[in-house]
């Protein structure tokens, strides 16, 4: 009994890890995000989204987005699929919590962030 259960967690850990890397935006969204910096602690990526472009399906741990543009942004994120649009100008700094959404720059200008997310 011990060793299925054993087997039972290994294998719900891979299916989350494997969940996890499927919705990693530096690997999903490749045209739009890139890796600043990581370390044990933190991830801060540069995210570029043209007028209109938009972001398929990814997650984010909690943590600080900075925006270096002014822009809008129409999020998809839920089971519901709620949609939220924001606008932000250059120089706000928000806090997100984790979250998994589809993004679109729903503006007329390219949308500049840096985001550092928390590792813990």
């Amino acid at each position: 009994a011990g060793v299925m259960a054993v087997c039972l967690v290994l294998v719900a850990f891979l299916r989350t890890v494997g969940a996890q890397q499927e919705l990693d935006p530096l690997k999903v969204c490749a045209d739009t995000q890139r890796l600043l910096f990581e370390n044990n602690f933190v991830r801060v990526t540069d995210i570029r989204v043209p007028p209109g472009g938009s972001e398929p399906l990814h997650r984010h741990m909690h943590g600080v987005v900075i925006n270096l543009t002014e822009g809008t942004m129409e999020q998809t994120a839920g089971s519901d699929r709620k949609k939220t649009r924001t606008s932000r100008k250059a120089g706000d700094a928000i806090w997100s919590e984790a979250v998994i959404h589809e993004a679109e720059n729903v503006g007329t200008t390219p949308v500049h962030q840096v985001r550092i997310e928390l590792k813990y």
